[in-house]
């Protein structure tokens, strides 16, 4: 029987998922590997892709050997990476030299397998908060509508790294003397991080910068849920920066259906509600529902359909390549 290979790949960590084709979508075997970072030579999404097949042909050899199709979902892939296109002939080659055949390969956007796993495929609009941010609208054909995703520097709003960055500011008043509302903060930061003096030099030097500061956001949340004032501003902020951006996504033709994603929203509480609040006076007639699976099940899912020749090209969001000789 032949099989499905899916790759997630994010700041926080990747995920591998190989699936039997004809198996229900719960039924996969799974590893895990390191997150990627950003260096002055771009995204290391490549080497990281590269490194997990190559793993995955060592783990699994002999359903490898039958891989029929590989999609990759992937943090700025559209922005950080430079010609995804080669990137994916790249990893049709990598495939072809394993199998011995060619093998259909789609890459993607972390946005589009976030949507694909969130929506079983159906058209509607999601916003995926992991480590960065994105929300994606899209029926897979005509739509396709991106709003942030620009990183942490530009954007990623409501995400774990906003969180986390706005956690450790908040926390960087308090050490300065300038606003003791952070107090909370500044000692849940010390625990974590060590002295504040210490904080740039770990942050600003760090290719995993973005990383670092979303492990921070779990404690901004969890002082939130537990009454911080400070840290429950931050966490509504976030929601409703979150729920912007998903309305925004949410182009007219669309159906007006916005799905969750990614750890931060597991987090619920303060940034969950003020989400729904925002979307409810922004977009009245929208449903927000939680997400039906999870980015890797969107992964194996754009694996499925490289593999039936249901998806094509789309720059900037997906490529396709190898599966014909």
């Amino acid at each position: 029987m032949t099989s499905l290979l899916g790759l997630d790949i994010g700041g926080s960590g990747s995920r591998v998922g190989l699936r039997l084709e004809g198996a229900p979508s719960g039924e996969r075997l799974e590893f895990s590997g390191e997150r990627i970072g950003v260096t002055d030579g771009g995204s290391t999404v490549p080497g990281a892709v590269t490194s997990l097949v190559a793993r995955a042909a060592q783990e699994w050899p002999e359903v490898v050997a039958e891989l029929a199709g590989v999609g990759v979902g992937a943090t700025g892939l559209a922005t950080l990476v430079a010609e995804p296109e080669r990137f994916a002939a790249a990893l049709s080659a990598q495939l072809r030299e394993l199998t011995g055949r060619p093998v259909a390969v789609a890459v993607a956007v972390d946005a589009v397998t976030a949507h694909l796993g969130a929506l079983g495929g159906e058209a509607g609009a999601i916003v995926a908060l992991g480590t960065g941010a994105i929300a994606f609208g899209t029926d897979g054909r005509d739509v396709w509508r991106r709003v942030d995703g620009w990183g942490h520097l530009l954007g990623d709003r409501g995400a774990g790294a906003w969180v986390g960055l706005q956690g450790l500011i908040a926390a960087m008043r308090a050490y300065d003397g300038v606003d003791a509302a952070g107090s909370e903060l500044l000692r849940a930061a010390r625990e974590r991080l060590g002295d504040p003096v210490t904080w740039p030099s770990q942050l600003y030097t760090r290719p995993d910068r973005a990383g670092v500061l979303a492990s921070f956001a779990a404690d901004v949340l969890a002082l939130a849920a537990a009454g911080d004032a400070s840290a429950a501003a931050i966490a509504a902020e976030a929601g409703r920066e979150a729920a912007r951006s998903g309305v925004a996504a949410l182009e007219g033709s669309l159906p007006a259906v916005i799905a969750t994603t990614g750890g931060v929203f597991r987090a619920g509480g303060v940034l969950a509600q003020a989400f729904e609040q925002t979307v409810a006076e922004l977009r009245p007639d929208a449903r927000v529902q939680p997400a039906v699976g999870d980015p890797l099940d969107g992964a194996l899912l754009l694996a499925q359909r490289a593999r039936a020749g249901a998806i094509a090209t789309h720059a900037p969001y997906v490529w396709v390549g190898g599966g014909t000789d």
